[in-house]
Order: C-alpha cells, then sequence, then structure tokens
C-alpha cells in the first residue's frame, strides 16, 4: 500500500485523513476508489485543455477500465502525464501510475472491481456531459439549483453511493439499515461538494468554474449546504447506531465535522476562508473522543 498512500496523500486532503480509519478491505477499495475518481476529476478540472481533448481523455479512460490493455495503459498513461495541464504536481504523478493503479484495481475481489467500475463510469460519463458543455475558454456556468444539483450528484453523489455499496460489501450485520443508509447517499455526497464549492467560488471562477449560478443567492446555496449537511450527519447516526466498525463511523464523520466547521467559516469570513491546521486537529480529536466514549461521531 505505500506507493498508493503516497498517490493518496499527494492528491487528496480531506480523504488523506479520513481513509486510513478505515478497516481492510474497505480502505484499500475505497484508495483505489478515490484515485480512480481523481483521475476522471483532472480531465474534467482541465479547463486550459480543449474542450474536445477533455471529452476524448474521459471516454478513453472509460474504455480502460472496460477492456484494460497493458500496452496501451501504459502508452495513454505516458501521453496524458506529459501533455494534460495538471493544478498540482501529484495529479501528473496520478496520471504516470495509471497502470499501477489499475493493476492493483483489477485485482481487488470481483464484487469490488465491478461496483467501483459501475461508478466510476457514471461519474466519468456524466463529467463528459459537462465538460462538453463549456464554452470555447473552458469555461463552465451551471444555470440554477437543480443543474448545481445535477453537476453534484456526478461529481460527489455517485462516490457517496459507490461507499455505501463498499461498507455493505461482506457485512451482513448492516443490512438492515441498508436502504436508509442507500436513500442519504445522495445527500451525503452532495453536502460535502457544496461547501467545498462555496469555499472555492472565488478561486474557481479565476480558472473557468462558475459553479454558483448566476442569479441565485448563496444564502440559497448555503441552506442547501446545511440540509444536505443534515442528511449527512444521520448517515452517520445510521452507521454508528448500526453497530458499524469504528474505521467505518471514523471515515464519515470526520469530513462531516470538517464540512460543518467549514461551512461556518464561509458564512462568517466568505469564500476562500479555511480551517487552520491546529482547528483540523482539534475537530479530529473531538471525534476521536466522541467515538471513546460512546457518544454520537457527530453532533
Amino acid at each position: 500500500m505505500a506507493d498508493l498512500e503516497q498517490l493518496l496523500i499527494s492528491t487528496s486532503r480531506t480523504f488523506a485523513l479520513a481513509i486510513p480509519l478505515l478497516p481492510e478491505p474497505t480502505r484499500l477499495e475505497v484508495t483505489l476508489s478515490y484515485l480512480l475518481f481523481r483521475v476522471a476529476d483532472t480531465f474534467e478540472d482541465a479547463a486550459s485543455w480543449p474542450r474536445s481533448l477533455r471529452v476524448e481523455a474521459l471516454a478513453r479512460f472509460d474504455e480502460l477500465l472496460a477492456n484494460p490493455g497493458r500496452e496501451e495503459i501504459e502508452e495513454v498513461s505516458r501521453r496524458w502525464a506529459e501533455e494534460v495541464p495538471c493544478e498540482q504536481l501529484g495529479y501528473q504523478e496520478l496520471l504516470a501510475a495509471l497502470p499501477f493503479v489499475l493493476d492493483s484495481f483489477f485485482a481487488l475481489s470481483p464484487e469490488a472491481v465491478a461496483m467501483i467500475r459501475e461508478h466510476v463510469l457514471r461519474t466519468s460519463r456524466g463529467m463528459a456531459g459537462f465538460v462538453s458543455r463549456t464554452d470555447d475558454h473552458g469555461e463552465l456556468r451551471l444555470r440554477d439549483v437543480p443543474d448545481l444539483q445535477a453537476y453534484c450528484y456526478v461529481v460527489a453523489g455517485i462516490v457517496g453511493e459507490l461507499l455505501t455499496e463498499l461498507f455493505l460489501l461482506g457485512r451482513p450485520h448492516l443490512d438492515a439499515v441498508a436502504l436508509p443508509l442507500r436513500e442519504r447517499s445522495r445527500g451525503f455526497g452532495e453536502g460535502l461538494q457544496l461547501v467545498n464549492i462555496l469555499k472555492d467560488s472565488a478561486a474557481d471562477a479565476t480558472e473557468g468554474r462558475r459553479y454558483l449560478p448566476d442569479g441565485v443567492d448563496r444564502v440559497e446555496v448555503m441552506a442547501l449546504a446545511r440540509r444536505d449537511l443534515q442528511e449527512a450527519r444521520e448517515y452517520v447516526l445510521t452507521l454508528q447506531s448500526a453497530g458499524a466498525e469504528r474505521g467505518l463511523v471514523a471515515f464519515v464523520a470526520l469530513p462531516v465535522r470538517l464540512a460543518t466547521a467549514t461551512l461556518d467559516r464561509i458564512e462568517q469570513a466568505g469564500p476562500g476562508s479555511k480551517l487552520t491546521r491546529p482547528e483540523v486537529y482539534a475537530i479530529v480529536q473531538g471525534m476521536n473522543r466522541a467515538l471513546d466514549q460512546g457518544e454520537p461521531a457527530v453532533g
């Protein structure tokens, strides 16, 4: 796992903190899921790359997931690492390491491979639809709140659905809460994504990503994010009440706690404001104390 862990650390913030909390084999499955979603995200985020090349890359990535050929994967990986404009060096390293990532992915259990592939393909194809709507400068403008929610579903709601299926895989003691978890999985993902959009809105706009629709009051989006985060809290508490392993509960509780604190900060200080490292540390410690004492993992 060392190489995969390094890729995770170099391409993620919150997930790099949360994924190590998971028990195996879910930890490995979620690590690889995150890295595959991150590949698709890298193409979707590459606003300075021509729209046609971004759509083509997403389609080729779909093909590699469906019909992997080692030589093709190595050739495409080298080309993407050289050509795709990446916001961070870690994303470029991930593209270069794609053969290793896919080898590790296809070595998972057949059930996990099928599950992950289905959800990553749904996200990749949904992203291609939004990329195809960008203008000649690579700028995407969402039309209204339903369009924003549709975008959040593609990039985060599907992730919430996949995580739920991976949590349920091989854990029959969670069957009794499978329905409420599935019902809340979309809101769980959407809430985390909306907080990121609100936090990064100013920086995103300079890079051709205007996820907050024109004419929509930020207050309305913040209210939607708070409703989704309440649904996310219910998701966490449902998992905890069903006797899920501590690592599963901690994995979902931590991003919900961080997102809630971040949304509070944005409300006070505006977009671009972030939690400090000491504040993140305090949130992690607070979650651990709650779990140690058998208290609800989220407030």
